[in-house]
């Protein structure tokens, strides 16, 4: 188990990462679709809506391998 700088292991770390990037995208997205709505490109607008469902998808399951990391070896040291 690599820890890197952080302590952290890179398991842990990718998964914040993939969840940080999903639920970025996920607000971004938001912006998105009323770009489309406001073109009036309902096709567009819907594609983006499946995308940023996609992402929180992806973040919720980040979080829940998170969680079950959480407190183990594996996750890294516990700050104080």
């Amino acid at each position: 188990m690599a820890t890197g700088e952080t302590g952290f292991s890179d398991v842990v770390y990718d998964l914040v990462s993939v969840q940080y990037h999903s639920l970025k995208a996920g607000h971004d997205y938001g912006q998105y679709v009323r770009d489309a709505e406001n073109a009036e490109k309902k096709e567009i607008a819907d594609f983006f809506r499946t995308v940023m469902e996609q992402d929180s998808e992806r973040a919720a399951w980040c979080h829940q391998f998170l969680a079950e990391l959480s407190g183990t070896e594996e996750a890294g040291p516990a700050v104080s």
